[in-house]
């Protein structure tokens, strides 16, 4: 309650240091450039873009937080430095919006990039954020790995799951699991080598599948892809719930051609677009430095438009 007291007595400051400045500029007539007056409402206006999106997270699971997962798809080893890409878009996005994540699971590609990527990402509606990045992200380059220098598409699935926090949200049997232990890969040295600490959890009713390997400890493993199972198994059931007529499982795209939520382009020329919103952005280096506010902005309007519905009695 005190930060969002907070955020809007500091956009109501906001609002009138920059009605002040209009103000003066109309006095000092037409064709005055003041650079305070354009800072100040440029300050404004992107606090109150912020207290909009903060309006919008309003549904039953926006205030959780958040299990983000990217998967490597068609393409091979491009699509795995693809999803590498992403996993440094989003990091970089949630240290600069204040987050805090932790990698729960990460595993490498063959010669480069990740085949896939846990992260636990907690802070102030981490949910509602993420879920606006859910679907297929499709890359356009010239290759690095490619000697004939040709273009090439990648493509890379972004999932996102509310975080179960309450132990009575879901209920797991023990006997709908398969547990199986194996070897961690990747960095970690001896530890690698000698101790089959990596856990993968197989829900056999619903097929879903996670895994964890990045504590030392089998234990710890095993809680962490509980925690994970518990996520996606209750984002499962809210689906249900709400009347969907497929598992989660089934309304994922396939990441591949024509399913794309959204396209990053660096040659022949450089845009980032959504194919959802139209929303676009020519600076791509500022997008994969993790500058997306506008394109979640941008779903976030969209959906609470089509959940209002069109608008009565207007002509």
């Amino acid at each position: 309650m005190e930060k969002e007291l907070a955020m809007w007595h500091g956009l109501s400051e906001l609002h009138d240091e920059a009605e002040i400045h209009l103000e003066l500029l109309v006095e000092a007539g037409a064709g005055q450039v003041d650079a305070e007056a354009a800072e100040a409402l440029t300050g404004y206006i992107s606090a109150l873009e912020r207290a909009e999106v903060r309006h919008l997270l309003s549904g039953p699971d926006d205030d959780k937080d958040a299990i983000l997962t990217i998967h490597s798809g068609a393409g091979g080893t491009e699509s795995q430095d693809w999803a590498e890409m992403l996993q440094r878009m989003y990091m970089r996005w949630l240290e600069r919006e204040g987050f805090d994540a932790q990698i729960l699971d990460i595993q490498p590609g063959e010669e480069a990039g990740i085949k896939d990527v846990t992260v636990e990402v907690r802070g102030e509606r981490a949910y509602g954020y993420l879920k606006a990045e859910v679907g297929v992200h499709r890359l356009v380059r010239i290759s690095p790995f490619d000697s004939n220098a040709r273009r090439h598409t990648s493509f890379a699935g972004v999932f996102v799951y509310p975080a179960v926090e309450e132990e009575g949200d879901i209920e797991i049997n023990d006997k709908d699991l398969r547990i199986d232990t194996y070897r961690a890969s990747g960095a970690g040295g001896q530890h690698v080598n000698k101790t089959d600490s990596a856990v993968r959890i197989t829900h056999l009713p619903s097929g879903i599948v996670v895994q964890c390997q990045n504590e030392r400890s089998q234990t710890k493993n095993r809680a962490t892809a509980m925690k994970i199972l518990k996520s996606r198994l209750y984002d499962l059931r809210r689906s249900e719930q709400q009347a969907e007529k497929q598992k989660l499982e089934d309304t994922k795209k396939d990441a591949a051609w024509g399913s794309q939520i959204r396209s990053y382009v660096f040659q022949p020329y450089t845009m980032v677009k959504d194919h959802r919103t139209n929303e676009e952005s020519g600076n791509i280096q500022a997008v994969m430095d993790g500058d997306i506010n506008r394109f979640i902005r941008a779903y976030l309007l969209q959906q609470a438009s089509l959940a209002a519905g069109p608008s009565k009695g207007g002509r």
